[in-house]
């Protein structure tokens, strides 16, 4: 019986290259990133929570872009709201193009919805403003929902 060495797996035979270590310069700075995102939406989201436990649904939306804005203040997150954000079109750039409700810590989109449902078109939104400002991470949040997580979508570019 002929058996012939595997090419994959453990037991493939390795080369030089094939021992390369990768280094960790990169991965730990993806890694100190990627956990400092996750930390930042945890935070925005147990504060929409909070609005969304007090308020409920029901009200128009700037009724809880106000109480989301005061209560990323009370804990203590950087934030821009209503921020203008350009976008390029060829040799064209158009100022006021779009408003992000919330842009925290420079690094998370936040969009308020006060709607019966979420559809793509929201999402769609969200990624657009992901890709003009270059930011990774959206969150898209229905305060029209019995329970704010039923109306949450976490949006990655």
């Amino acid at each position: 019986m002929l058996t012939t060495p595997p090419t994959t797996g453990p037991a493939a035979p390795r080369n030089s290259e094939d021992s390369y270590t990768e280094g960790t310069g990169g991965r730990t700075e993806a890694t100190e990133m990627n956990t400092e995102i996750n930390q930042l939406t945890e935070q925005i989201i147990g504060a929409a929570i909070e609005v969304h436990r007090e308020l409920g649904p029901g009200l128009l939306e700037s009724a809880y872009q106000r109480a989301l804005s005061h209560e990323l203040k009370l804990r203590g997150l950087k934030f821009e709201e209503q921020k203008l954000c350009p976008i390029k079109y060829k040799d064209l750039v158009i100022d006021d193009a779009y408003r992000l409700d919330f842009l925290v810590s420079g690094l998370v989109v936040v969009e308020l919805k006060v709607v019966d449902a979420l559809t793509d078109v929201h999402e769609a939104q969200v990624l657009t403003y992901l890709k003009f400002t270059g930011c990774h991470l959206g969150l898209l949040l229905n305060f029209n929902s019995t329970t704010l997580i039923k109306g949450l979508r976490r949006l990655a570019r």
